[in-house]
This record gives structure tokens, sequence and C-alpha cells, in this order.
């Protein structure tokens, strides 16, 4: 049951921005109909709120909107609301107000109110006004954007055909994480459409479940889990542990994010809100993860660090870093064209020493050499490398090449590295536009990392004597053989079929020429040419 109104849901969501397709782009309409859908979220758990409180056998949206707007001078009754609920939004700033001014059911002065885009910014506006945590949370949501309309009244069109088109969806009682889930499927359609503008705020799900699951290894047992990315985006790679961990420990798990580009910080926090992440369990912060440390190290450590950062990214690398204790202990900075082991050391710096680190980078950090050569070498002396793991190429909505998984621990009990080379062919389904990990590919990834043991052409237990022998070289080839050889060949056989077949050609000749020596012409030089063509025949036979 819960599936089909997970696809009932998503369905009727993403037809929603039809109305938007033709005036902009994914990468733009999706600010505009995942805000408007979180307006609604919020709105409409509100009035049924008020329904619970306060109703008499009211069951729809548009019965709640007409008892709240008569109870709304009961203080009792307000003040219960705002008690429950960290916003406030009043009886005309509700989307169930606006979808009546927008279907001509609300009067003013015995005059049909006509909807205006003032009437959704000043719902906006209330709810940001009434936290902190809702500060600027529809910032990206451009209403007066020339994009919508050529003037107010078209501009007005075209959002009102948005929220017509989800009025009558049902987003709030939805069961278990419906809701959640529906807008990861948006999210992730929003990515697939944007291509590499995507890069930013979507990891593929598939992708998210395999750093989860190596990170939670060994985890069966605790009683709460603190989890970080310090490049969360969407926060979708952070959600991941709500479903996989026990039932017991989904509510005791604290998420820690940080995001640099604040439309994305948005996104993430209106994410976790639609996921039922209480306030009191997360702490997301809009800043540069590398340019200035957070979360202060006495605040908390992790138990699992998740990050799929921007390959390569370019930072300042500035000389002072050498005295940051995230970097300090390597004696050299990642260059400034290269931000990737930064990434890494930021997190690693913020790990548990029971705790576990799953990052996604590129190739190059596994064998460049300069200051990234000495950051290797240093992690894989301090046995902090776990494992290597190979990814085929083209997952990604940012980029097409192939990338890496790297896990690191701080208290390994051994300085072995696993290394798994899963970008074959065998090991992955091809896409049209994008390539994609089946459950089956996931789970080979995963049961191999756990029993660590060598898998023909797919994974090798690598001693850290190997790992000098190759100068700290850390591509996977050079200890995961693919090659698959060729069968030797049967030179009898061959030379059996070359016989058989010299005899097929000779038997077809041989029923050739019979046909040809049955034919005739009267004229001439027809049968002059057949005969030259049967005495050929004849000749080679």
């Amino acid at each position: 049951m819960a599936d089909t109104k997970t696809t009932e849901l998503q369905n009727a969501l993403f037809s929603a921005a039809d109305a938007l397709r033709s005036k902009m782009d994914a990468n733009e309409y999706k600010n505009y109909l995942l805000g408007i859908i979180f307006f609604k979220y919020l709105s409409d758990k509100i009035l049924y709120q008020v329904l619970d409180l306060v109703g008499e056998g009211e069951t729809t949206l548009e019965e709640a909107q007409k008892v709240y707007e008569e109870n709304f001078d009961d203080e009792d009754l307000v003040s219960e609301l705002k008690s429950t609920f960290s916003y406030s939004i009043d009886p005309e700033h509700t989307f169930q107000y606006i979808v009546n001014v927008i279907n001509g059911k609300v009067r003013k002065d015995g005059i049909i109110k006509t909807f205006q885009i003032a009437d959704l910014a000043d719902a906006f506006n209330t709810i940001e006004s009434t936290s902190k945590d809702f500060e600027g949370l529809f910032n990206d949501v451009q209403l007066y954007s020339p994009r919508l309309g050529a003037n107010a009244q078209k501009q007005a069109d075209t959002i009102s055909n948005v929220i017509k088109a989800i009025a009558n969806v049902e987003i709030v009682k939805t069961p278990g994480d419906t809701l959640g889930d529906a807008y990861e499927y948006l999210i992730s359609q929003f990515a697939s459409e944007s291509g590499k503008k995507a890069g930013e705020f979507y990891t593929p799900q598939k992708v998210s479940e395999l750093l989860t699951k190596l990170t939670l290894v060994g985890k069966e047992d605790y009683e709460e889990l603190h989890v970080y990315d310090a490049a969360m985006g969407s926060g979708s790679l952070l959600l991941n542990f709500q479903k996989y961990v026990p039932s017991t420990l989904k509510n005791k798990i604290f998420y820690y994010g940080q995001e640099i580009n604040v439309s994305t910080y948005n996104l993430a926090k209106m994410n976790m809100i639609l996921h039922g992440v209480s306030p009191a369990n997360q702490e997301l912060r809009n800043g540069d993860t590398l340019d200035e440390d957070w979360p202060p190290v006495s605040q908390t450590m992790f138990d699992a660090v998740v990050m799929n950062p921007p390959y390569s990214y370019k930072w300042s690398a500035a000389t002072g870093f050498l005295n940051d204790p995230r970097f300090n202990p390597y004696g050299v900075l990642a260059p400034k064209s290269k931000a990737d082991y930064a990434f890494l050391l930021h997190g690693f710096y913020h790990l548990k020493g029971t705790g576990t680190m799953a990052i996604v980078l590129p190739h190059g950090v596994l064998f460049r050499g300069a200051a990234e050569g000495k950051i290797r070498k240093k992690l894989l002396e301090d046995w902090s490398i776990d494992a290597v793991i190979g990814l085929p190429a083209n997952l990604f909505y940012s980029t097409s090449i192939p990338t890496v998984v790297m896990v690191l621990k701080k208290n390994k009990s051994d300085s072995s590295v696993m290394f798994i080379d899963a970008s074959g062919d065998d090991h992955f389904e091809k896409g049209k536009n994008q390539n994609q990990l089946r459950e089956k590919d996931l789970q080979l990834i995963l049961d191999t990392y756990k029993k660590r043991e060598d898998v023909d052409r797919f994974a090798h237990l690598a001693t850290l004597d190997e790992i000098k022998e190759n100068d700290y070289n850390l591509n996977i080839p050079r200890y995961v053989d693919t090659f698959v050889p060729e069968e030797p060949i049967d030179l009898k056989k061959v030379a059996e079929e070359m016989k058989q077949t010299d005899e097929e050609i000779k038997q077809n000749e041989n029923e050739l020429l019979g046909m040809l020596k049955d034919l005739t012409s009267e004229d001439q030089d027809v049968m002059d040419g057949l005969n030259e063509i049967i005495q050929l025949f004849q000749k080679e036979n």
C-alpha cells in the first residue's frame, strides 16, 4: 500500500512541474516546485492540528481552513499551535487559503478576491519571520521573476497553475516516509534533467546507499549515531542513515552537515524537515568547509563521516593552513588546483576513533605525487586507509569519469588495504544517460569489503609491504588483475574444421557445376561464356 501511495504522490508532484518546464530549465524550476511543496506541507500540518484540537468531525483541509478562520481569536488555540510548531502561519497565509483565493472562493468587502503574487510572498515572509531556522528558506523562490511571465498577471497565472496542480495532493497523512521519499524522487529527477548543474546537490541513491552502509559495518550495537557530511548538498546522503539503521536507532541519529551554496543549504533544511528529523537532532551550517573548520571538535566527533565533495576543487591552500590541526600532521597541503585531500583530511579529522569514513573522489588521489603523494603515504603508514573501491564510469550527474570510494578508520588493527574493482561491465547496469549500480552490485561490494578476502579479478587484500613496493601508489590495477586470458586454441580442432569446410565447398561447387551443365540457350555467345565458366570449375576440381 505504501509503495502505491508513494508512486501516486511522486507522479502528482512531478506533473506539477509542467507549469514551469516551458519557462526555465530544471535547475531553476526545482526551487519553485520544491519550495511550494514545502510550504504546503508546513501549512497542512497546522490545519490538521487545528482539526485535532477544535474540529468536530471535519476531515478535509478546506473544512480545517474554515475552522481555523473561525477560531483564530482563541488565544488558547494559537498558543497551543505555537508550542507545537517552531513556526506559525495565520489563516490568511495558509496554502489552503491561497487555493481558495485562486478558485474564487474568498470575498473581501463583498468582492471576489483575485490571486496576486504578493499573497504567496506574504505567506513566505510570515513563516521565515517566526524562527531562525526558517530565515531565508524561500529566498530561491523568485516570485517576481520575469521568467514566470512578462507581467504581474502572467506571473500570478504561472504560480496559480503550480499551486492548483498540487492542491489536492495529500502530503501530511502519508504512510511511513512517503513524503520524504517523494521529495527525494523529485530531487533525483531534477538532478537527471539538470545534468552537470546537479552535481552540487545530489548523489545518486545507490552510491549514497553504498557510502552509508560502508560506514555502518560493525555498528550494530550503537545506542545512538552521530553522522557528518561536510559537503552535504541537499542532505540526501545524510538522510540515508534513517533507512539502514535498526528502527530503535532511527530517532537517535544526530545529523551534522555543511554546505557552501546557500540555495542547496536551504534545500537540505527543507529535506530534513520533510523526512521528520527533529530540530534537536540536526545541526546544519551554511559555510565553506575548507576555509573555516566546523564543527568544533569539543562539540562532537562522529561515528560516521560520508562525503561526495566537488572533485579537484580549487582552494586557497594558504600557508596558514599548515598550522590547522586538520592538516598539520601531514606537513603539506593539498594543491591549490585539487582540494580532494583537503576534503578528505577535514572529514577524517572529525572522525571518532571507533568511526568509519567513506568518501567519493576522482582516481587521481590514488596515484598523484608531490604533496598528495606525501599525504597518501602518511595515511597508509598510520594504517588509516581501510579500503579502496573503484566504481564504474558515468554514475554521477556532474561528471562521466570513473570514481573511487576511499574508506578510512583511525584505530585499525592492521595495516592491510582492501582493494575492490567494481568498475567492470558485469558490475553495473548501462543506462541511456547514466549508468547505475544494481542491488546485487552493491551487495557484492559490501560482502567483499566485510570478508576482506581475495576474489579473482575483483578484489585483493594488500599488505603494507606490497603497497610500499608500489611506492605507495594505490592505483587499483596494480593490485587487482582483471585481465581475462583467452582460451587456448585447439589446433587439431581448427584443422578438422578447415578440412570439413573445404569438403563442403567442393560439394557446393560440384552441385553448382551440375546446374550450369543443365543450362541451355539459343544464343551462341551465352553458351560460349557458360562453357568457359564450366571449364574453369572443372580445372579447379
